[in-house]
């Protein structure tokens, strides 16, 4: 049975390094950081230091109509962004609303809201609690609220698959034009949850990185010196469509979307398979579903958040797959968007292939990178023919997922 290919047509983000595409791209390749370091409500009295971390550059709300903002947590505020650029960016595509459905997905959906609401349940009592709580915490909310400001009837879908979130959102799209159920699918991931709980949580089991005296030095993968992740928000939104579909409205194609690798480790809640086994076998059913040989893959964006222990098994087994590969980490840049991070680094693997270039890795020079890591880290922008881009991603629970992302074919860009 021949499957129909998958276009990307659209792309739209913010994040730390921008409210837009061109903006976090631009900033990305010039090397620049989008952390800081953050003095949260609650931070003093929950006994925690100041933090490195990645906000949003803009504040999304006020780049909604107030009215609606303020219905809205941050987290769903942010998909909203991104969609709209994404949307317009694919010239927003004229059909039938049950041949176009939403995947967004998110790690923990509206913390903020939650959070905020219980503290108020707690201060002024039940009377006082918003109606609207429980819309704008649910995880489901943002692909909801998308869904219905576009008027898709193809389905709603909400994988909350911690760190894989949003890649796994872009591979479930791709999925449904492949079986033939959307012509076009709006996909990827959303997330807004820096706030005291989720830095004490993750700083207990140690994946963060220290505050330090420079935070845009914080977030170093594959460096010796690494220590953790650093938190990070925003949202990333690619539109999937069918080949054919895009080429009979004549849409620009940025790429296509050639294959997808989704696999669990079946291991631990929190830490990988010791012998890499699932990420293995995420990045093999990519590019067997791509039709392609290690060979061809012309780099890796590696999910690579910064810890000693995941930084070393994901390299491990990239090196396994295909041996000594040119991988590059954005995370440095932008830090970890968490339940957004997939779908923000295949957004960035789009344009690498869109582009011919393999964006640098920050904070790491070829004398700070780990010697174990056997691995060409590309830590200066190269301007090169990136004809095809694997992009990982891996989270908590042992969710492995790989998207290979490739050139669209001559004279289908426009």
């Amino acid at each position: 049975m021949d499957f129909p290919e998958v276009a990307i047509t659209g792309l739209g983000a913010i994040t730390p390094l921008g409210p837009d595409v061109t903006s976090s791209w631009t900033a990305f390749l010039a090397g620049e950081s989008g952390l800081q370091t953050l003095k949260l409500p609650g931070l003093a009295e929950s006994g925690l230091p100041p933090q490195v971390a990645g906000r949003m550059v803009v504040d999304p709300g006020t780049l909604l109509d107030p009215v609606q903002a303020k219905r809205l947590d941050r987290s769903q505020q942010a998909a909203l962004v991104a969609t709209a650029e994404a949307w317009t960016d694919a010239g927003a595509p004229d059909l039938d609303a049950g041949r176009l459905a939403v995947a967004i997905g998110t790690g923990i959906g509206g913390v903020e809201t939650l959070l905020g609401q219980d503290d108020v349940l707690e201060g002024q009592g039940a009377r006082r609690v918003s109606p609207r709580t429980i819309p704008m915490l649910m995880p489901n909310a943002a692909a909801a609220t998308v869904s219905i400001q576009y008027g898709a009837m193809g389905g709603s879908y909400t994988p909350v698959s911690a760190c894989s979130s949003g890649a796994e959102a872009i591979a479930l799209g791709a999925r449904l034009i492949r079986a033939g159920e959307a012509d076009v699918v709006i996909a990827g991931g959303t997330e807004a949850a820096i706030t005291p709980i989720t830095v004490a949580g993750f700083a207990q089991t140690r994946a963060l990185a220290g505050p330090g005296t420079d935070p845009a030095s914080a977030s170093r993968p594959f460096a010796s010196d690494r220590g953790g992740f650093v938190l990070a928000e925003g949202a990333a939104v690619v539109i999937l469509e069918r080949a054919d579909h895009a080429r009979a409205r004549g849409a620009h194609i940025h790429a296509m979307l050639a294959g997808a690798g989704i696999t669990s480790d079946a291991h631990h809640i929190t830490a990988p398979a010791p012998d890499g086994s699932g990420q293995i076998a995420a990045m093999r059913k990519a590019l067997a579903q791509a039709g392609l040989v290690p060979e061809q893959i012309s780099h890796i964006n590696a999910h690579a958040t910064g810890t000693p222990v995941g930084d070393s098994g994901e390299a491990r087994a990239i090196h396994d797959v295909f041996g000594r590969t040119t991988v590059t980490a954005p995370k440095a840049a932008f830090g970890h968007l968490f339940g957004a991070a997939g779908a923000l680094e295949a957004l960035l693997a789009v344009l690498s292939v869109e582009h011919g270039v393999v964006p640098p890795t920050r904070n790491l020079t070829e004398h700070d990178a780990d010697p174990a890591i056997e691995l060409d880290i590309a830590v200066e922008r190269r301007d090169l023919p990136q004809p095809a881009v694997l992009s990982n991603s891996f989270g908590f629970g042992g969710q492995n997922v790989s998207l290979v992302i490739t050139t669209a074919p001559r004279g289908a860009q426009e």
